[in-house]
């Protein structure tokens, strides 16, 4: 990638940085390191309202996951902030009781500001603000239905869920969603004239973010198994003749395996749908093409370490290094010249398959 394509890249947009404000760049800098590379390669247009929408959902799945906080509540502060997000209440919001309760200060920092969070997206214009409601309100709206779905959980009392639908819908509410989000928002700001198949984007970029949601289920089976959770579906586990509960034994993962390597199957093809989603993108707009195929890379690599080693070992921790994400990043701008070159990084020449179907 050539630097004047990046200038002119900017140049045919206009340089919006002032709304990509301070607040947002240092939190998000602080809770996510890995998104905030992503962010920060992204056109200055789209920059400030996807970064903020990060962060908003970064707030409310902070309060979902503060476990030392019966649900009850949990559920009450979600509501809240819910109402703020959506413009339906001007009650401030005071979250210092829970911000007490995170062991990472980046998150207790997220809770606190809240409100200059919530007058950023007063600020956005009319267009923007109404896609990152629209979005979080389905976010928000899949963390409300895990609490209720695992309240009580624990370690000795499993709670699964119950169907692939079941799961399908969570890994939409919380990711698949953010793919027709950043859709719409990109193709509002970046490339609005250009002729590109807008049905087939928004059907892949849903399969994109659940691709990526998936990976993260399935990395952390063992971790969730232990927090009372099981988000691999019940009725998927009855057909292999395993329980939720036989899954806390790492010495049953032969008898997952089978059933787990469709998941993963399942979630690689979700993953090249995002890569076609990337390369059906306008070549000009190389940030947002290389914005979009940095988790698609760790994803892809994340799943072939998952499909080697025992899945419900809860000592094994599935993680990228840095220096394996910086390499990634290298190769990708290094190849980008080369549309050949560039898309078999992922396809590795062979065609896109269709998505696994569990039988």
């Amino acid at each position: 990638m050539k630097r004047e394509d990046v200038k002119r890249e900017d140049a045919e947009r206009g340089d919006d940085s002032s709304r990509f404000t301070p607040h947002v760049s240092h939190l998000l800098k602080d809770v996510s390191r890995s998104f905030y590379l992503t962010l920060r390669v992204l056109p200055s247009r789209v920059r400030a309202p996807i970064g903020l929408a990060y962060l908003l959902a970064r707030t409310t799945d902070t309060i979902a996951d503060t476990e030392l906080v019966a649900p009850e509540q949990r559920l009450e502060a979600l509501r809240a902030l819910r109402e703020r997000i959506q413009g339906r209440g001007e009650t401030p919001l005071d979250f210092g009781a829970l911000a007490r309760e995170q062991g990472v200060r980046a998150e207790a920092l997220i809770l606190e500001n809240c409100e200059a969070s919530l007058a950023v997206l007063r600020s956005l214009p009319a267009a923007d603000a109404q896609l990152v409601r629209e979005v979080l309100d389905t976010i928000t709206s899949g963390q409300e239905l895990d609490l209720r779905r695992f309240a009580g959980a624990s370690v000795r009392s499993l709670v699964a869920l119950r169907t692939d639908e079941e799961m399908d819908d969570y890994t939409y509410r919380v990711a698949g969603c953010v793919g027709e989000f950043w859709t719409k928002m990109c193709r509002a700001h970046l490339f609005p004239r250009a002729p590109v198949d807008d049905a087939f984007l928004l059907a892949n970029g849903v399969r994109f973010g659940k691709g990526l949601q998936l990976v993260n289920i399935l990395r952390d089976v063992a971790a969730d198994l232990r927090n009372g959770r099981c988000y691999l579906p019940a009725d998927r586990l009855a057909s292999a003749s395993l329980k939720p509960e036989d899954l806390l034994q790492p010495a049953n993962e032969p008898r997952l395996r089978p059933l787990y390597q469709a998941y993963l199957d399942r979630a690689e093809a979700h993953l090249l749908a995002g890569w076609a989603y990337t390369n059906a993108l306008p070549r000009r707009c190389v940030r947002v093409r290389l914005a979009c195929a940095w988790p698609i890379l760790i994803g892809r690599e994340t799943l072939n370490r998952l499909r080697g080693g025992n899945a419900l070992d809860p000592e094994r921790r599935i993680k990228v290094s840095r220096r394996e994400v910086r390499q990634l990043i290298l190769r990708s701008v290094l190849l980008y010249p080369w549309p050949g070159a560039w898309e078999r990084m992922v396809t590795g020449g062979k065609a896109v398959a269709s998505p696994a179907v569990l039988a």
